[in-house]
């Protein structure tokens, strides 16, 4: 980058941004999450999320042109062009909320464009080993034109259920998960308060939309007839031997054999460990 771009950069950057000049020339293009203060496109909408302990999530915003535009997306140079912005929030070991400016309109690369989508890159942990992470891919889709009603609440909740489902990995038979988010209905949108489907961007100007992650409480197998469930948690079935890697039931309810915890524990009953729940 020459110094006269840089220079020009620092100084937009001054110019619409409070506390965040840093930031800002260190993303390069990226719109990562802070507790610095910006000021808003003024064109644009809050997107909080609201994330459980050990989550990240990357977002894209996708553009395409406003309805009756005969122009195109600009092609594609690099990772950051003009049908795309992206947005980070880190892993942390606690709940925490992302929050985002993510403008409705661009006019770069000279066409008018209108948000399409927003989608997230959901990582979650599940023990401590660098692998020991799920990703599933989630997203809001908008939708042009004129809004129905100009009412919408705000903040606009909606809802992400996230699962983990699990299953045996290895000769060892190390415990593996796999994660899966999907959208659920809030009570709003039961009730007709909040449509479902497409958000109306004429909607959105000025406005918050909150997205929640949840996670349950209960897992699942990751294939059917691989395990039983007792009382006292889940039993992996043995198949027809230990070193059997399907290890189907078919059946068989009595006979099963042992696994290992993400962080090497051995158990016989998952997820509690042992038949004590020790």
């Amino acid at each position: 980058m020459s110094k006269f771009v840089a220079a020009g950069i620092t100084a937009f950057a001054a110019e619409h941004f409070s506390g965040c000049l840093p930031l800002f020339l260190a993303a390069a293009g990226v719109m990562v999450a802070s507790g610095c203060s910006a000021i808003k496109p003024a064109d644009s909408f809050t997107l909080l999320t609201e994330l459980p302990p050990g989550f990240s999530i990357k977002g894209e915003a996708s553009y395409v042109p406003r309805t009756g535009e005969m122009c195109s997306v600009p092609a594609k140079k690099g990772r950051n062009f003009p049908g795309l912005k992206f947005f980070e929030q880190k892993l942390s070991a606690g709940a925490q909320t992302a929050r985002f400016e993510v403008p409705l309109t661009s006019t770069e690369g000279g066409c008018p464009l209108v948000l399409k989508s927003f989608g997230y890159e959901v990582d979650a942990k599940y023990g401590a080993a660098r692998l020991n992470l799920g990703r599933d891919y989630t997203g809001i889709a908008f939708q042009d034109g004129i809004a129905d009603s100009q009412n919408a609440p705000s903040p606009m909740v909606l809802q992400k259920q996230c699962e983990w489902f699990f299953r045996t990995v290895g000769p060892k038979r190390y415990i593996a998960k796999i994660l899966e988010c999907k959208s659920v209905a809030t009570p709003e949108q039961e009730n007709g308060t909040v449509a479902k489907g497409p958000l109306q961007l004429a909607q959105l100007v000025g406005k918050t939309v909150k997205v929640v992650f949840a996670i349950s409480s209960e897992e699942s197998p990751a294939m059917g007839d691989n395990w039983v469930k007792f009382p006292t948690g889940w039993k992996r079935c043995m198949g027809e031997s230990l070193e059997d890697p399907y290890a189907f039931c078919n059946g068989n309810i009595t006979d099963f054999k042992p696994f290992k915890m993400p962080d090497g524990r051995d158990c016989t009953v998952y997820p509690n460990c042992t038949e004590q729940g020790q």
